[in-house]
């Protein structure tokens, strides 16, 4: 059994593309939560096979609706022989009906039909998803981009395919910026890609992004971490006069010191230190250089100091602004080199 496992696993992994590379097939399934990367996936395999067959037929089924005899109905050629894309949704909330139907086509599929399902995640329907990827049918695996690697990379890789041309510095602004939600961050580099004229910088991200929550909070970040305390207290007074809230401030506190601790105890070249942990060459550089200006004991206090800021920020003091300020008053004057 467990030799069998083995097997379909790695038939799976064989088979699984990236939503960049998503192209026809008689069946293809989108996996996985990341809405955004799902909705691109269909759209390049709607957009090629409109190239292939201008006069497809497009319809589109719903696995939690659906009525048996349905993609039955659907997949029969029509009268004038054009192709046909079919779009299944919810699997995830897929129906008795749904799976018996679908099993049942897998084993016959027709030619000139596209069948393109979509699966959101979870255990339901577990069974027409193993059916599909044993039966080598290109598998998409949409999985939430976590790691700024993750994000750098996904912006790297749309400047790459808009033609433009985008500078180290940048791509962390703007991960910072509008990174947390994927569709905003694909938004912007469309925008900035768009717009630019030349290649895109650090300066470019400011103006169009710079007054974003995200993008204040790693101003206050990267002041802080660069020893200029009287800086980092100016422009953390004026992001909360502003409104913002003190909880992603300590956030970006915490990213940087993360990923300073990450460097600092990390042997090697900044191209061997970056692929083990996960980031990006320029990043790790980056922080090696700000490193030197740190003692170990300076480094400690300065994440002790933030984690009670994360705890006070949350619930632990009334006084949550008197907590970031605390923090970053600690981790200006822990700094050396000033």
């Amino acid at each position: 059994m467990a030799a069998a496992q083995n097997t379909r696993a790695k038939s799976a992994a064989a088979n699984t593309i990236s939503w960049r590379e998503a192209a026809p097939a008689p069946v293809v399934l989108v996996s996985g939560p990341e809405e955004y990367l799902g909705i691109r996936a269909m759209d390049h395999i709607r957009s090629k096979v409109r190239v292939a067959t201008p006069d497809v037929e497009l319809s589109r089924l719903s696995a939690g609706s659906y009525e048996a005899g349905s993609l039955a109905m659907t997949v029969t050629p029509s009268l004038f022989g054009e192709g046909k894309l079919i779009e299944v949704d919810g699997l995830e909330a897929m129906n008795d009906a749904f799976l018996a139907d679908a099993l049942s086509y897998l084993s016959h599929p027709e030619q000139d039909v596209v069948l393109v399902l979509r699966h959101a995640g979870g255990v339901r329907g577990k069974k027409l998803l193993d059916a599909v990827k044993s039966a080598g049918w290109p598998l998409i695996d949409c999985q939430p981009l976590k790691k700024d690697a993750d994000k750098t990379a996904f912006v790297v890789a749309e400047f790459k395919a808009g033609g433009r041309r985008i500078d180290g510095e940048a791509v962390q602004a703007l991960v910072n910026a509008v990174g947390a939600n994927l569709s905003e961050l694909a938004a912007a580099c469309n925008q900035l890609i768009a717009d630019a004229t030349t290649a895109v910088d650090a300066a470019t991200v400011e103006r169009y992004y710079g007054g974003r929550v995200e993008a204040t909070a790693f101003k206050v970040a990267d002041a802080a971490m660069a020893g200029n305390g009287p800086l980092a207290l100016s422009t953390l007074r004026h992001a909360l006069s502003t409104g913002v809230d003190p909880v992603p401030l300590v956030a970006a506190l915490a990213a940087k010191l993360r990923t300073l601790a990450k460097v600092a105890g990390a042997q090697g070249s900044s191209a061997s230190i970056a692929k083990n942990l996960g980031m990006q060459p320029w990043l790790v550089e980056q922080a090696q250089r700000d490193v030197r200006r740190w003692t170990p004991e300076g480094l400690i206090r300065s994440i002790q100091v933030v984690a009670e800021a994360d705890a006070q920020v949350k619930g632990l003091s009334r006084d949550p602004v008197y907590a970031v300020e605390h923090a970053v008053t600690v981790i200006a004057t822990s700094a050396r080199g000033r």
